[in-house]
């Protein structure tokens, strides 16, 4: 098969990524093989591919937001997967015996199995998968269309559950990129009026056309004050500036796996009154699911750009200096 692979040595280059004949995977006892259709790109893909998460192997293929095809059954599959549609996400696999793991927390257990990360991903033509974390998806709508829910989509979701959005709220987000533009049907299902502040004047107008209450650049404060607010940006500014626009009693839910920085900011004024500031990490199988049928349920169609495999390098550059509205999708 053809993938795109991540060398220890490539890391932090202009083009990390090499395209590479590497063998069709053998699915382990409890694993599925996918034929892969479309793969989202993540911006945690980013901060694989540039150093900023310590890199676990000498060599990987990235990319976990996959779409397969369910072509081939490890021994203790149930045959019912042969031929199924399915999606496979961030979390890869849990040891289902650690203490979160127990207590219903999946997402944070203390041996997880990350795709793209740990494990190979979907940036190639073929790539196996733990049976028990694959997602089913519909057969009625095209892969380009579900790839980006599988990570963005869902860890968006569970942003707002982390939060705690109630309907009709005053919601902020702040960057605009491929897990708000996905998240904001949601809060507009759910009543709430939507404050955008993000940087790049494409990203205020896609804003606006999808129905935000209110748009403003990066740090610009929402005429109001806000119940619940969602940072994607990898940046502590951004994290403090939306700190500053809450009620008392609100709450901000940090959705990065890294930040550049957390810079000093004043308790007194940002963070008493029961104002409260909490990260996501990961996602749960619950999570997939209920946002995948959610998706479906409410019409969500993400805007995508779609890259074939060989441009995966200029598929991450799409991210990274966010040239392009939407998410960017990687298609064998």
């Amino acid at each position: 098969m053809r993938a795109a692979v991540l060398h220890i040595s490539a890391i932090k280059t202009d083009s990390p990524l090499a395209l590479e004949d590497w063998p069709v995977p053998e699915p382990g006892e409890s694993e599925v093989l996918l034929r892969v259709e479309a793969c989202g790109v993540c911006r945690t893909d980013l901060h694989i591919t540039m150093g900023e998460l310590k890199p676990l192997r000498e060599s990987v293929v990235p990319g976990h937001q996959i779409v397969g095809r369910v072509e081939k059954l490890g021994q203790r599959v149930d045959a019912a997967m042969k031929g199924a549609r399915v999606g496979v996400g961030w979390m890869g696999g849990v040891d289902g015996t650690c203490l979160l793991c127990r207590k219903q927390m999946e997402n944070l257990c203390d041996n997880p199995v990350f795709t793209g990360y740990l494990v190979n991903g979907g940036y190639a033509e073929y790539a196996a998968a733990r049976a028990d974390f694959c997602t089913p998806l519909p057969e009625d709508t095209p892969a380009e269309e579900l790839a980006p829910l599988l990570c963005a989509g869902i860890i968006g979701f569970r942003s707002l559950r982390v939060v705690g959005v109630e309907r009709g709220e005053r919601v902020g987000l702040f960057g605009f990129g491929t897990s708000a533009h996905l998240i904001i049907d949601v809060l507009k299902a759910w009543e709430c009026e939507v404050y955008v502040a993000t940087r790049g004047a494409s990203h205020r107008r896609m804003a606006r056309e999808m129905g935000a209450h209110w748009v403003g650049d990066a740090l610009d404060k929402p005429p109001v004050p806000l119940d619940r607010a969602v940072t994607f940006a990898p940046s502590g500014d951004v994290v403090v500036s939306a700190l500053s626009t809450l009620r008392k009693g609100g709450v901000v839910a940090i959705n990065a796996i890294h930040l550049d920085r957390m810079p000093q900011f004043d308790y007194d004024t940002l963070l008493w009154g029961e104002r409260q500031l909490r990260s996501v990490a990961n996602m749960t199988r619950q999570d997939a699911h209920d946002f995948i049928n959610l998706a479906r349920e409410i019409g969500i169609k993400p805007k995508k750009t779609v890259f074939p495999l060989a441009d995966a390098n200029r598929a991450l550059e799409a991210v990274w200096k966010e040239t392009i509205d939407g998410a960017a999708v990687v298609v064998p």
